[in-house]
């Protein structure tokens, strides 16, 4: 497989990252003339995998405005991208309002594609923001996103491709790239040992599922609480405890949330946390817990962040009765606060996919209204390519 190549970023990590995306060099050899002299608006994590997508789209002749997700832009990428000529709005400390103001500005600008995060620009152009004269369509990276653009009254009456939807995105970025991720984010912000470790996962989606199954190779008790039978069941056929979510939320040291929907602890299940529990998130918003209702139950509330870190890396809620509850980066995705993001190559297809769909809809390929999964020919032709990728070693 042989691709075109970047020019070195001036961002150690961004270069090595490009080094390791063979599929994503080979998509823009391919497909990258599709996106020339095309404004491509972006809200996507801010970190190196997702920086060499920008370079690319620079090469191909694309003017990129980018936006990150609350609590995960790495600084030194967003400064390296600016330098290379990527409009950046925002930074690491933003807030919902700060990023809110930034999603405004990158619609003010009126791309003529979105690459979006949670569906926040799409939301807003369905909404009645004004679009471009020339606008031609998004992309939609996860799940979530997708189940807000499908809950919509009205479809929007432009062309959405969901990248999550693709099942070979499922498989290998968000189940096998996922699953690592996390794990090695809650290492990274515990230093806890997982050998004989209770830790319940609350949803099983390919996302939950990839990090239970992490979790229980590397010796972890596992405990799985899911609504789907047929999620419930794989769990239990790996070799998984399901349970329902009270039951979870007792037996369980450290709870990790991969749901992707919101408030799934609310008020009432605070009294089923064990003392010392610690909880992170893996779904995309953060908002899992209900954050409200955790800080009115509590009477302290002690920073246990590294001082040189991010200041609720770690904050612990002492409650009432005493016990305490651990919060790790106030629930925001722990694959990318506290470790790299996904494996460098579940992002390189993860990233494919996004080009080769943006390509597909500048085409004018894309000839429907509203949200759609990746087209099955992109589907397979990358499996194809990752198949002999993977062969030739």
């Amino acid at each position: 497989m042989t691709g075109q190549v970047l020019q070195p970023s001036g961002d150690p990590a961004i270069d090595w990252a490009a080094r390791h995306m063979p599929l994503l060099a080979a998509t823009f050899a391919e497909q990258g003339s599709a996106l020339s002299g095309l404004h491509v608006g972006m809200t996507i994590h801010v970190e190196p995998k997702t920086a060499v997508l920008c370079q690319w789209l620079l090469q191909a002749g694309a003017r990129v405005t980018l936006t990150g997700n609350i609590g995960t832009t790495v600084p030194a990428t967003a400064d390296a991208l600016r330098r290379l000529g990527v409009e950046v709005l925002g930074e690491r400390t933003d807030t919902a309002a700060d990023r809110d103001a930034h999603l405004r500005t990158i619609l003010d600008r009126r791309p003529d594609l979105i690459l979006d995060n949670g569906a926040d620009l799409i939301l807003r152009l369905a909404q009645g923001a004004p679009p471009s004269e020339r606008f031609l369509g998004a992309t939609e990276e996860t799940t979530t996103g997708g189940m807000h653009i499908r809950a919509l009254p009205a479809e929007p009456d432009f062309p959405v491709i969901v990248i999550n939807d693709s099942r070979l995105k499922l498989l290998i970025e968000n189940e096998l790239g996922v699953g690592q991720s996390i794990v090695q984010g809650f290492m990274n912000a515990t230093n806890l040992m997982l050998p004989g470790l209770r830790v319940g996962v609350v949803g099983y989606g390919p996302c939950g599922k990839g990090t239970a199954d992490t979790l229980r190779s590397l010796g972890a008790t596992v405990l799985v609480a899911d609504l789907d039978p047929f999620r419930r069941l794989d769990a239990i056929v790996r070799g998984h405890a399901v349970v329902d979510l009270p039951a979870l939320l007792r037996g369980s040291d450290a709870v990790l949330l991969a749901t992707g929907a919101r408030d799934v602890i609310q008020e009432q299940h605070l009294p089923l946390l064990r003392d010392g529990v610690v909880i992170a998130g893996v779904g995309h918003e953060g908002l899992e817990i209900d954050k409200a209702a955790l800080r009115a139950a509590s009477v302290e509330t002690v920073s246990l962040s590294p001082a040189d870190g991010d200041a609720d890396a770690r904050v612990l809620h002492r409650l009432a009765d005493g016990r305490e509850v651990v919060v790790l980066h106030d629930t925001n995705m722990l694959n990318l606060t506290a470790a790299g993001g996904n494996p460098i190559q579940a992002m390189d297809l993860g990233l494919s996919l996004q080009a080769q769909s943006l390509a597909v809809i500048a085409r004018g390929e894309a000839d429907w209204r509203g949200a759609r999964a990746v087209p099955d020919a992109v589907d397979r032709h990358l499996a194809s390519e990752l198949v002999a990728l993977l062969s030739e070693r």
